[in-house]
């Protein structure tokens, strides 16, 4: 049965820049949005608050999704991640809390400065996500509906 990996991510926008994470993936460093998995019990919402708070010590809360994307990496095909992508406020940073392990360092970058580093995003994903924030999409979050806490 074919269950694809569902991830979170966060498109977070501060002064024309854009807060993303330095990552160590098999030795490499790489660029991605705050993101990662959804784990059991929890809601995409509660997902994405809680990774974008361990990514990058920043306190996040979601205001719209701003798209849905479906990949497989070319040296997976059999791995196909779902991220639910969000943008949102930051709220708060907790400049003692340590970071996920295999996280380097959250860093504040432009559209140029990511592009000008396109060799280290994780994936096609980073640019995507920020393209569409940049276009205005916006989806309000009563377009997810949550069953297992408040759906009846």
């Amino acid at each position: 049965m074919f269950k694809p990996n569902t991830t979170v991510a966060a498109v977070i926008e501060r002064d024309g820049r854009f807060l993303v994470v330095e990552e160590m993936i098999a030795g490499q460093l790489r660029l991605n949005q705050p993101a990662g998995h959804l784990e059991q019990g929890e809601s995409l919402i509660d997902a994405v608050i809680r990774e974008t708070l361990e990514e990058t010590a920043h306190h996040f809360v979601p205001t719209a999704l701003t798209g849905i994307y479906q990949w497989s990496p070319p040296e997976r095909p059999e791995l196909t991640y779902l991220r639910f992508t969000f943008t949102g406020e930051i709220t708060g940073f907790d400049a003692e809390r340590a970071l996920d392990e295999g996280i380097v360092r959250a860093v504040w970058l432009t559209q140029a400065e990511l592009a000008a580093r396109a060799q280290e995003h994780r994936s096609p994903l980073l640019n995507g996500c920020i393209r569409d924030y940049l276009a205005g999409q916006r989806y309000a979050l009563a377009l997810l509906h949550d069953y297992d806490r408040s759906e009846t």
